[in-house]
Parts: structure tokens; sequence; C-alpha cells
């Protein structure tokens, strides 16, 4: 069994989507927890900001630019630390496209049509009375296939999200085991880590904050735009002197995202004595604002050198592509991208070890019906073998591994997976597994 010690680093993958200036909810809901959960020891992080994906909604490269600089200003100024983790700029990347075109190639148009922003756009278009994919780009169409390249590209396991984004990481596992099932085994399938716990704020009218309601608290504005804004947060009528219901007051709700328990219960048990509201408001600004003053000015700084910020994201392109660039070598060789300057070298490998002609090969594949299936064909293509359909590709590798391994002792045991109207004799079909056999043995 591995030891903790030498086990290696469990790989946690985060997108950021440039999008809009960062509010209070944004930093409680995903900056705070994220950049703690990052100093985590066996932790090995990778942030992004994903901007290629920025490109679907936002078609002003000038606001595009800008939130770049908003986001990962933000990120830094809370606290993440470049050093301690791999943090770059998607479009710095040139594996992540390429990436992406290979798992184009595997990817289903029926999968990408059950996506869920696929499918309000579809729905959408139905209400209006528009044709099916009006306004439908290619970008929306195949959000999902990019997202499984920025995951798959760094073997990450696992991938904290929101509940509306699992189908999405359940579209990258589909299509990397998709490319395993036809190319061998060279991505990971990762992990959906969702968390329920997620803290929310409400914002200036008591609904979630939202910058879709228009209730946002800034994050790093101005400290009198954070008074004021505050000091604006409806509140019920009830007077000073009478007691107030903290849970249902977002003041307090506010107020307790930032305290420690002890001042959480003196601030609850304030208020249930009579505090007015404007006293209370004052407080939970202080309290407030005694986080968030230090990483407000580490924020106005980078925003006057932006310099810094691409800075770090040219340190971390090269930090991430030094793990991006050998697995893409890898894939393009497995796809058959190669030099043709190996042809030679394969062909002579391949007399050497089968001196009687070229080896039998088996081809997997997955058919219309969903199911998965291999055959073994000779030089002309012939089949040799040809399996019935397999619930996975799993235990159709299986199989193959078996006769390969195995050879003609294999096929007594497999018959039931074969489907013998295809096949050819059997005493052929072993001749040729045991030569296979031999050869890969050799």
């Amino acid at each position: 069994m591995t030891s903790p010690a030498s086990a290696a680093p469990l790989r946690v993958l985060t997108g950021i989507t440039p999008s809009g200036t960062p509010h209070l909810g944004n930093y409680v809901g995903a900056i705070r927890p994220a950049v703690a959960a990052s100093r985590t020891p066996g932790i090995e992080s990778f942030f992004f900001l994903a901007d290629l994906h920025s490109l679907i909604k936002a078609h002003d490269p000038a606001r595009t630019q800008r939130s770049t600089l908003e986001i990962a200003a933000s990120w830094l100024a809370a606290g993440l630390d470049p050093r301690r983790v791999t943090f770059y700029r998607q479009s710095d990347i040139p594996e992540i496209p390429e990436l992406t075109w290979l798992l184009t190639c595997v990817t289903g148009k029926g999968l990408l049509n059950r996506a869920h922003a696929y499918k309000a756009a579809l729905d959408k278009n139905a209400a209006a009375g528009e044709e099916p994919d009006a306004g439908v780009t290619m970008g929306l169409f195949m959000y999902p296939v990019l997202m499984a390249a920025d995951i798959l590209l760094f073997k990450a396991h696992r991938v904290p999200v929101g509940r509306d984004q699992v189908q999405h990481l359940e579209m990258a596992r589909n299509i990397a085991a998709s490319f395993n099932h036809i190319y061998g085994e060279h991505l990971v399938l990762p992990e959906a880590a969702i968390d329920d716990n997620v803290a929310t704020l409400p914002g200036l009218d008591g609904r979630k904050m939202s910058k879709s309601y228009g209730n946002t608290i800034a994050l790093f504005g101005p400290r009198e735009q954070l008074r004021k804004q505050i000091m604006g947060i409806v509140t019920d009528s009830r007077a000073p002197g009478q007691a107030k219901d903290a849970e249902s007051a977002a003041i307090f709700q506010l107020y307790r995202a930032f305290a420690m328990p002890d001042e959480t219960a003196q601030f609850k048990r304030a208020l249930a004595q009579g505090m007015a509201w404007g006293e209370a408001k004052e407080q939970v600004f202080e309290r407030i604002d005694r986080e968030i003053s230090p990483l407000r000015a580490r924020y106005e700084y980078l925003m006057t050198h932006p310099q810094e910020v691409e800075t770090a994201f040219i340190a971390g392109a090269q930090k991430a592509r030094a793990l991006a660039a050998p697995l893409m070598r890898a894939l393009r060789h497995a796809v058959g991208l190669r030099p043709l300057t190996e042809l030679a070298d394969t062909e002579s490998a391949a007399r050497t070890a089968a001196p009687d002609g070229p080896l039998p090969v088996f081809k997997q594949y997955r058919e219309a019906d969903g199911r998965f299936y291999f055959k073994l064909t000779d030089a002309q293509g012939r089949a040799l073998l040809q399996s019935r359909g397999f619930d996975s590709p799993r235990e159709a590798g299986q199989a193959v591994k078996r006769l390969q391994t195995e050879g003609a002792a294999a096929l007594p045991a497999l018959a039931a997976q074969l489907d013998s109207a295809a096949c050819q004799s059997l005493d052929i079909a072993g001749a040729a597994l045991d030569r296979l056999k031999q050869a890969l043995a050799a």
C-alpha cells in the first residue's frame, strides 16, 4: 500500500470566467474558500482565467481585457499565491484548443445536443417562434468540449463545481472515456466536487446577491462606497429598542459571514435586545471593512500595475505548459499525428516481431447502439474474430487483454462474448492469436 507521504498529490482545478467585476458574494462564496483550500497540504491546485470561454457571450474586446485584469487582481489580492499554485490564463496555453479538436473528433453530436445551455437556447427560440438554432453559436454548442479539454489536459482529479455544472463534468468523463477507448488509457476521468454548504450572501434587497438582480455590494470599491451600500440594505420597520429577529435579517447574515463565532453571538444578542438598525449596519460595515481593507489596498495596487498581473500569468503559463506539452505530444502520437520518419522504424519493428508477415490487429469501437465492440482482423482487414456488444469499454478491453495474453487458450472461456456467425474458423483465429501472443511477449 502506498503511504500518505509517498502518495501523488491530488490535483484540483478551478476555472474562473472573466465576466464583470467581483462582488462581496463572490468573495465569500468562491474566492475566500478556494484560496484557503489551495493551502491544504497534499493538494496541487490549478486556477485559470477562462478567457476563451468568456468570448461565447462577451464581444467587447476592451471589456474582456479589463475584466480579466479585475478578476485576476481580485484573486491575487485575496491571497492566492502563484508560487504555491498554478495560476494561468487559458488563452496562453495553446495545447488547450489543440486538445479541444482531438476531443471534438471523438465526441458525439448527440451528447452535446443534451447540454443544458444548448437545450435552454432551443426552448427560448421555440417559445419566441424562432428557428431552433437562431442565435446559437458553435462556441455555445462546443462549450462542454472546451471545458473537457481544460480539465483533461492537466489530469485533474477533482473539479469544484456548482450543481448546474455537474452535467459538464459528466460530459468530460464521457469524452475522456471515448478517447481512451479508441486510443488507449491516456486521460484521467475527473470527479465533480460539489459543496452544498457554499456560503451565499444576501444583497441590498435581501435576495441572494447577484449581478442579475442588480443588488450586489462591491468587493473592492472605495471604502465610502462599501459603507453607503451597507447602510442602504433593506430592513424591517422595527424601531430602536424593539427586539429584532437576527436569523431573518440580511444584516445579520452579512455580519456572520465575516465575524468570529463569539462576535456573531454578541451581535445576535444585541439585536434581540433592541439595537437600532442604523447601529447594526455600522457594526457590519466596520467588521467587513476590517477584513477587506488590506485586500483592497493590494487590489488597487495591482489595478494600477497590470504588468505584475501579466508577469504572474506568464510564469503560470510556463508551469502549466511544462505539464501540458508532454501529454499533448503523447496524445498526438496516440492518434497518429507522428513524424513520417517514425514510419520506417515502426514497420521494421513489426517485421522483427512477426517474421511471417504482418500481425493481426485488434480494433475496438463503439456502435450506434451505444455498446462497445472489438474485432481481430488480419493483414487484409478480414475479421477473424468479432465480439458481441459490451456495456462498457472496460469490459471490452478486458476481453481483448485476455486474448492478447492467453492466445487461443482464452477462446473457450470467452466463447459467449463472441459472435460466432461473424467469426472465421476458431482454428484460424486461434493460430492468429497465438502468433500475436508470441509477438507481444517478444
